[in-house]
């Protein structure tokens, strides 16, 4: 019988016992086994004896080392201190064992307070041990997993809209950024290259592992019995309350996954692509052919084949047991529901402890004071632009004419009658023609409904215009302040202060009436007014320029600030706002670079490292293989909304590149990115075979040229690139004003 065989037919007779370690080690060995695999295995045992006989190593005494790795408090899985109490427990209680070292290694630990905490509890009791540092830079380097998915499987596909992203999925793309942050296998190997040569037993277990002293002397007597066999498993019991092992008699039932002894002169190491929550030590475990309730687990799409058995599967014993101390989380080890809470907390710890170290990486190159659109050094050096300096100049005096506006403006009402909301009517959703009221309106895509047009005729019912004046002008008064110099930055400063700060005139912090369908949801937007707010990511690099010439005090200051982190809170909060957050279409797109923008004036970098997540993920269900839009291509102005999609994608990687996040270089599973995308746009441009023969701004084409070649500098450059130079254009393109002077 192939060892193969012989495996199936271990876990054949496990299933058919009452305890699973009744089958471990000479415990195989049993009259209610198949007799030929009884046969099989015991010449399996009888070699490894006569091996182990003939081997130096038999000639060596027993010693042991027990390497305990020191790991990251997960909340919730664990209490936040409580890897710490746990290492102050063993050092004040676990006694001394005959031919045992005691050593630690403290493993990647994210917060500095608490690694200085555990280290210096280590130096006061005068333990050996290693670290292994948690070094920001080297996690910086390490991207998500979306590349490994195909698009259907991704957070913004038809399927992930549909059902929600499972605890799994979000663990899985997650899974590099796990394997670096908790390194469990790495720092069992690290114990066993520690171990190997300074004792004949070898325990790189976990840091809440503890031993009784009866507990070491059951295993040392298994061991002293059989040293013929290279492994040892010992079973965990999880102990809630650690006074309890004070009393030497206790002894708990141990069936929990077991910590694993190796004999110095095996060479077995675990393997390092598994990570913390998918199976790190139980890989190991179905290597050595350890049967348990491991054998029964469901293997999800995203998991790695089962390891192939090792050359020396099976020759182990069970070895007595090792208490798991306490978590901190009693409710999660007792019992089948503390099993299932268990889990839950698990996969929400590995999410939340990865979410929490992508924002530290954002926050130690974010600096809310820096220009995330603009480049500094472009407005800098803006003295040698002669052309673009008297383009700026006319706009900036017809700018200082106008304004300042408010909500309250507007001649219409929202659907609430409160004057300080935002208004504005979805503007392809006209009145049935079948119905005497209308009711609920319908949808003609591409056919405006008048005044929802900017500054066409009847606009004045509506908010949208003025808003759109807000952030034009503001911009073009705060570049003019930057560049020329004057008086310019005092009426930006008034535009700003009307629309969002003085409690008079103010927009409510929301958009709850943007977009309105009558007849639909209440007569409150759905979601795609969000859109309306896009160019936050232009305007609030014009507000860090207002505020460097002291115009805004700090009341204004901290005022605006207000308004935007209640905005942020109804986008977090708001059905309509989950609707445009999970689109995947340009409506998708602008929500993310809108809560970007805003993320990084508030230095809020959590949001800002799942932008970048959401982002990438974004990529992947709107760009199909030829590099197109069909989202946007489906649309009765293709031509307008691929170019509209691709300008936000553009605007959003150059605010992620504020904090170092190269998105102009991400490629999908498929190998696909933004690059790739405008090389379709210019490759299609004025082919009516393959886009709609509508009317568009030709030199609108141009910022995108500029991208592509800056940014595929091995590509063919494309060489007509004298429409790049137009400085503004129609907001409904999303070019911001003077776009030349953006980041590259």
């Amino acid at each position: 019988m192939s060892w193969p065989k012989i495996h199936r037919e271990l876990n054949r007779v496990r299933t058919q016992l009452q305890s699973p370690w009744s089958t471990l080690g000479n415990a195989l060995i049993s009259a209610k086994q198949n007799a030929e695999y009884r046969r099989e295995l015991g010449k399996r045992i009888e070699a490894a004896r006569e091996t182990y006989t003939a081997s130096p190593i038999s000639q060596i005494a027993d010693s042991f080392m027990l390497v305990r790795i020191i790991g990251n408090d997960l909340e919730p899985r664990h209490r936040k201190g409580q890897s710490f109490d746990n290492v102050l427990f063993i050092l004040d209680n676990e006694p001394v064992f005959d031919a045992c070292e005691k050593f630690w290694i403290v493993n990647r630990i994210v917060d500095t307070d608490e690694e200085a905490r555990i280290i210096g509890l280590l130096e006061s009791r005068r333990q050996n041990f290693h670290t292994i540092p948690f070094e920001l830079d080297a996690y910086r380097k390490i991207s998500w997993d979306v590349d490994q998915l195909v698009a259907g499987d991704l957070r913004f596909s038809e399927k992930g809209r549909a059902s929600g992203q499972s605890a799994r999925y979000e663990t899985h793309i997650r899974r590099s950024k796990n394997l670096y942050v908790m390194n469990n296998n790495g720092a069992r190997n690290a114990a066993l290259a520690i171990a190997r040569g300074r004792a004949k037993w070898l325990m790189p277990w976990d840091g809440n592992c503890y031993l009784t002293g009866s507990a070491f002397q059951r295993i040392r007597s298994a061991i002293e019995r059989n040293p013929h066999l290279p492994y040892a498993v010992v079973p965990m019991a999880r102990i809630v309350d650690n006074a309890l092992l004070l009393d030497q008699r206790f002894q708990p039932p141990a069936e929990e996954e077991p910590q694993i002894i190796f004999r110095a002169d095996t060479t077995q190491l675990f393997d390092e692509n598994y990570g913390y929550g998918r199976r790190p030590k139980i890989e190991m475990l179905w290597r050595l052919a350890v049967p348990g309730p491991w054998d029964r687990y469901r293997d999800d799409a995203w998991d790695f084949p089962r390891p192939v058995r090792a050359a020396d599967a099976g020759l182990l014993q069970k070895a007595g047991w090792v208490a798991r101390l306490d978590s901190g989380r009693s409710h999660l080890e007792i019992g089948k529901a503390g099993f299932v809470a268990r889990l839950v907390s698990r996969d929400q710890a590995i999410v939340d402890m990865v979410d929490q170290c992508d924002a530290k990486a954002v926050a130690a190159r974010l600096d809310t004071s820096r220009l995330a659109f603009y480049d500094e050094d472009a407005l800098a050096h803006a003295v040698k632009d002669g052309p673009i300096l008297r383009y700026l100049e006319t706009a900036a005096g017809q700018a200082f004419t106008r304004g300042p506006f408010s909500v309250l403006d507007k001649t219409g009402l929202a659907p609430s009658g409160d004057p300080q909301d935002y208004f504005h009517p979805a503007p392809y959703w006209w009145p049935d023609p079948d119905r005497p009221d209308g009711l609920p309106y319908i949808r003609r895509d591409g056919e405006r409904v008048p005044g929802t047009a900017l500054y066409a005729a009847g606009s004045e019912t509506y908010d949208r215009t003025r808003l759109q004046r807000v952030f034009d002008d503001t911009t073009v008064l705060a570049l003019a302040a930057t560049v020329l110099g004057g008086r310019y930055a005092v009426h930006a400063a008034r535009l700003i202060r009307a629309w969002f700060v003085d409690p008079k005139t103010r927009m409510n912090p929301h958009l709850r009436y943007a977009q309105v369908r009558s007849g639909h949801d209440n007569n409150e937007g759905a979601g795609h007014g969000i859109i309306e707010l896009k160019d936050f990511y232009f305007f609030l690099d014009a507000v860090r320029l207002i505020e460097r010439t002291g115009v805004l005090g700090d009341e204004d200051r901290e005022a605006f600030r207000t308004w935007l982190g209640s905005y942020c809170e109804w986008l977090d909060t708001a059905p309509a706002a989950a609707t445009a957050f999970c689109s995947n279409n340009n409506q998708g797109t602008y929500y993310d670079l809108q809560r970007a923008s805003i993320a990084t004036f508030l230095g809020d970098s959590a949001t800002l490292a799942k932008i970048s997540l959401y982002a990438r993920e974004r990529l992947a269900t709107q760009i199909a293989a030829d590099g197109s839009l069909p989202r946007e291509l489906s649309r009765t102005r293709p031509r307008h909304y691929a170019m509209f999609t691709l300008q936000g994608w553009t605007s959003l990687a150059r605010v992620l590149s504020s904090v170092g996040d190269n998105l102009w270089q991400h490629k999908t599973a498929e190998g696909l990115g933004l690059v790739q995308a405008l090389h379709w746009l210019v490759a299609h441009e004025n082919k009516p075979h393959t886009m709609s023969a509508e009317t568009v701004d030709p030199d609108r084409l141009g910022p995108l040229l500029l991208d592509l070649t800056h940014h595929d500098p091995a590509g063919m450059p494309p060489a007509d690139l004298g429409r790049a130079t137009k400085p503004i254009f129609h907001p409904d393109e999303a070019i911001a004003p003077f776009w030349l002077w953006r980041r590259r």
